[in-house]
């Protein structure tokens, strides 16, 4: 059975990986997929020197923790540099490794799992199943170590540890059943692979009629325990369970320069986390590092203060980037927040520049669009 027919949808995929880069109006735009967003400082360093040597000297993150890189000279040898980095371990499915994960799992006080160990897994089997590397650029798996956090992403494959030590499996934000951690990694490839035999020409789960319940009907499972979204915390400095303390850093509008990133990479951590947040989170400080990292931080430009504006301001790309765009959207959000007294409501704000209002986030959102004859403001 085939589901599909989206109306008015290109046959091809064109979501960009580090092989298969889009043609953007600054160059060409790589973007490389971070599982979990678990990212080495010496692969951090490499980002940033590939930004600064073949590209416009900028990091973006992405919203799901990801990486990307425009204006490339010459994408081949960004490729390369990628693969020597291990950030590319395979090029048929380099595009569909969207892993999403809590980025304190396995420290936070409140996580029920940890679920660190299962985005290698996960991973693994997603690259080795050759019918999963034709999954959509967009398709997205999800870990959720029971706090909640990553479960507003909308992810079509999520497993979300609950209190008894087993995790619900929802699908397009669906909970359909609940599974043993064991069969966790094998019940999320199986939907993965039943979402592929049935597609069409679909590129997210939930544009399947009765997609979860059709994909969920093919899979093990006991019946599903109750899980719960929880607002993500950005900035500021968080408690450990093991005593010591991880510093969450507002990247403002997600674009880190080389300068920012090689800050990152220097400092204590030999790992760090992105999060689906644009936000870099720093983890396993001892306390007394804490005033002195985030000093550095400050200096540097990156924000650790849950209260500023940054902690809730995004933007698209914006002019010169985007041939659609109407405005340099990048710059005017910079100036506003820099205002001295902007005043955000609820929820977030973002900057967009034209009516698709790309990288808009979920939930309550001020909309700041532009026309041809200035913003226009929506909530």
């Amino acid at each position: 059975m085939v589901i599909g027919g989206i109306s008015g949808r290109a046959a091809r995929d064109a979501c960009p990986g580090a092989l298969q880069v889009h043609a953007a109006a600054d160059g060409a735009l790589a973007r490389v997929r971070v599982p979990g967003g678990a990212l080495t400082t010496d692969a951090l360093r490499e980002l940033a020197a590939c930004a600064g040597e073949l590209g416009n000297g900028i990091i973006e993150l992405t919203s799901r923790a990801n990486v990307q890189v425009r204006g490339l000279a010459d994408p081949a040898a960004f490729a390369a540099r990628m693969a020597a980095a291990g950030l590319l371990p395979s090029a048929t499915h380099e595009r569909v490794r969207n892993i999403v994960a809590s980025p304190l799992s396995g420290r936070s006080a409140t996580g029920v799992l940890d679920v660190r160990p299962l985005v290698p897994a996960l991973d693994a089997g997603l690259c080795g199943r050759p019918a999963l590397a034709g999954l959509p650029g967009r398709f997205l798996f999800a870990l959720d170590d029971g706090t909640g956090d990553v479960l507003g992403l909308g992810a079509d494959v999520t497993l979300a540890a609950h209190a008894c030590g087993d995790l619900t499996l929802l699908l397009a934000g669906e909970p359909v059943s609940s599974v043993t951690a064991d069969a966790a990694v094998a019940v999320a490839l199986a939907a993965a692979e039943a979402f592929q035999s049935i597609r069409g020409d679909a590129w997210r789960m939930a544009e399947l009629p009765d997609g979860p319940a059709t994909i969920a009907a093919r899979l093990p499972g006991a019946a599903p325990v109750a899980v719960a979204a929880a607002e993500p915390r950005k900035g500021g400095v968080f408690p450990q369970a093991d005593g010591r303390v991880a510093v969450d850093v507002i990247v403002p509008l997600g674009r880190l320069t080389t300068a920012q990133a090689g800050l990152l990479a220097d400092l204590p951590p030999a790992e760090v986390r992105l999060t689906p947040w644009r936000t870099v989170v720093l983890p396993d400080l001892v306390p007394e590092a804490a005033a002195p990292v985030t000093a550095a931080l400050t200096g540097a430009g990156l924000v650790t203060d849950p209260a500023s504006p940054y902690a809730r301001l995004s933007a698209c790309t914006g002019r010169p980037g985007c041939a659609k765009a109407l405005a340099d959207v990048q710059a005017d959000a910079l100036r506003w927040a820099e205002s001295g007294s902007p005043v955000l409501p609820g929820g977030a704000m973002h900057w967009a520049g034209c009516e698709r209002r790309c990288g808009r986030p979920r939930g309550r959102v001020t909309d700041v669009v532009a026309t041809p004859g200035g913003y226009r403001v929506s909530h």
